[in-house]
């Protein structure tokens, strides 16, 4: 069975190219455009991982983090922030949250994949 990636971010291009990019390497893609939805798709389905960016309607990915993490049914989720925030403090702040990995935009799509394969068991 395919490994399911929740991506949320808010904008249309970056989704599509998520979509292209991980759906080619097997994967079944979830996206949200804000942090509700994320939290909303997180619940129902489970994913194996979220591509998370930071700034988003509703919620922000800060918040969706952290949410995630005092869930504990959703703990254990692996969470890359994917997000245009290359400050040092927001890269801590992402850390501190939570998250298993900061990736700042622009970013190589074959470096993404790689990351992404690295948080997913064999499958």
């Amino acid at each position: 069975m395919a490994h399911r990636i929740l991506v949320a971010d808010d904008e249309p291009a970056l989704l599509r190219l998520m979509d292209f990019v991980l759906a080619k390497q097997g994967y079944l893609l979830l996206t949200a455009t804000n942090g509700e939805e994320a939290l909303d798709l997180a619940r129902e389905h489970r994913p194996d991982l979220i591509v998370l960016d930071i700034m988003m309607p509703r919620m922000d990915g800060y918040r969706v983090a952290e949410t995630l993490r005092a869930d504990e049914t959703l703990a254990r989720i692996p969470i890359i922030m994917l997000t245009a925030k290359a400050q040092e403090e927001d890269i801590q702040r992402g850390l501190a949250v939570g998250v298993d990995r900061y990736v700042t935009k622009p970013f190589s799509p074959e470096h993404l994949v790689e990351i992404v394969a690295a948080y997913l068991p064999p499958g």
